[in-house]
């Protein structure tokens, strides 16, 4: 059993799935660290809520779902994620 206080990234991560548990749709970065920044009361970094869920989709517990740009064809536009079923 691990002994102390739990690290940010535990608490950042938790945050993240129950976020996208609660939104049961797919989410953007700034949408999920506007949620975790409410939840923790902590200032949340945009690049640190991305980090975090960039791991979590390493460990296949969340997926990146690409959107079509919308205004330039054939590039990727925005980012969301989702939990993975």
């Amino acid at each position: 059993m691990k002994r102390g206080r739990p690290t940010k990234r535990y608490k950042v991560q938790t945050k993240i799935i129950e976020c996208l548990e609660e939104f049961n749709t797919p989410a953007s970065v700034n949408a999920i660290t506007r949620f975790v920044r409410e939840k923790l009361r902590e200032n949340i970094s945009w690049n640190t809520v991305k980090k975090y869920l960039e791991e979590l989709v390493e460990m296949g517990k969340v997926e990146a779902l690409s959107t079509p740009h919308s205004k330039k064809e054939g590039e990727e536009g925005l980012t969301i994620y989702a939990l993975k079923k």
